[in-house]
């Protein structure tokens, strides 16, 4: 999902990183939990703190809930070991700790991140070192572009824009939005780029369109033009921090259509900031715990034994996913060498995971549904699923 902030000098500054690490030259067969009977040696990367500290943590969650399923039959007989590394939301900090898994924890491979920038400082090392990186929820159309050693097994941007665009336009009737873009997130910039396109090709009219940067706390002015317009919905792809803000202000100011958004809405600390606000909007994301499939009510019985009765959110079922694939790309590689694991994670096929079956293209991207959500209450009602 998600925000973008590296720039070409940062992307430099991670490959002179890499450069300096002692895993043997980027041969990605060096370190003891490579060969032998040992536990298998895999990182993780996360926001554990920070701005958007709930999905590093829910991603963490997840992940250690598929161990504990993995490890009671492991693959080529020996059970994997998470190294887990905080890199607070900050794209130099993923690419230091990154380094350090690889260098000194000397992982087969690593799961992470959410925040797209955080993967693309982190991609190019692992790019280097021949170290497969699997994001779980990274859906700038970059991050796999670095290399083939770079996998996701999350829908991207483009799909997600497109999803929201044809669901107002089809199922809310909307023939005129207005759209509020982060520009400091290439997540949000990207996504109202994709709405934009695909409303516009069928036939609808963007009557406003305004931007905030990450961090504003007074929206007034962007939405008093949108009061104005009078839109039929307000597309907000946003991170829970700024989106429930905006939901209270818009209603403060007498804006009642509904407001639409993607998978960055999902965190429960949304309704701290929103409070009632965002009640009957709508966003996309990647799984609903409505659903009926026996993969994923298991999943969420499972989560609510290990997590005090906690409903899982979207990030803390991609973790699952992720780690799951993981142990199943090993088990059919019969290896952890890299050359060997990097081609059986490519080869992933028809994986029946939690937030639908995956499968990896050419480009190692997944093909996967989206889902659309409707806020209520403090939780989010299923209301439709949509192909890719």
């Amino acid at each position: 999902m998600r925000r973008l902030l590296l720039g070409i000098g940062l992307a430099a500054s991670v490959l002179a990183v890499a450069g300096c690490g002692g895993s043997g030259g980027g041969s990605g067969t060096s370190g003891g939990s490579q060969s032998g009977s040992g536990p298998i040696a895999v990182g993780y990367y996360g926001d554990m703190t920070g701005n958007t500290a709930t999905f590093g943590n829910s991603t963490k969650e997840g992940i250690d809930l598929a161990l504990e399923e993995i490890n009671q039959t492991p693959p080529l007989g020996r059970t994997l070991e998470i190294h887990t590394e905080d890199d607070q939301g900050k794209p130099d900090q993923a690419a230091s700790v990154v380094t350090k898994l690889i260098t000194q924890n000397q992982v087969v491979a690593v799961i992470g991140e959410v925040a797209s920038s955080n993967s693309l400082a982190a991609a190019p090392i692992c790019q280097k070192e021949k170290i497969p990186m699997i994001s779980t929820a990274s859906t700038n159309e970059q991050v796999t572009q670095v290399g083939d050693h770079i996998f996701r097994i999350c829908f991207i941007d483009p799909f997600q824009g497109a999803v929201m665009a044809k669901f107002a336009a089809n199922t809310l009737k909307a023939k005129t939005a207005a759209i509020l873009t982060d520009v400091k997130s290439d997540y949000s910039t990207g996504l109202s780029k994709s709405f934009k396109e695909t409303f516009t090709q069928g036939g609808g009219k963007i009557v406003a369109e305004q931007s905030y940067s990450n961090g504003d706390i007074n929206f007034n002015a962007q939405l008093g033009t949108f009061k104005q317009a009078n839109p039929d919905v307000v597309f907000v792809p946003g991170y829970y921090n700024e989106v429930g803000t905006i939901g209270r202000q818009a209603r403060d100011m007498g804006i009642k259509v509904p407001l639409l958004g993607g998978d960055g809405w999902d965190s429960p600390e949304l309704f701290k900031s929103a409070g009632t606000a965002l009640e009957g909007c709508y966003f996309s994301n990647h799984y609903s715990p409505e659903s009926t499939e026996p993969a994923v009510q298991e999943f969420i019985k499972k989560f609510k034994a290990k997590y005090s009765d906690r409903t899982p959110d979207a990030m803390a079922a991609l973790g699952y996913d992720t780690a799951k694939i993981l142990a199943d790309s090993i088990k059919r590689a019969g290896s952890t060498d890299s050359a060997a694991l990097r081609d059986a994670i490519a080869q992933t096929k028809d994986f029946a995971g939690v937030t639908g079956t995956i499968t990896l293209d050419e480009n190692r991207n997944a093909k996967k549904p989206a889902v659309v959500l409707q806020i209520k209450g403090k939780g989010y009602k299923f209301v439709e699923t949509v192909q890719p």
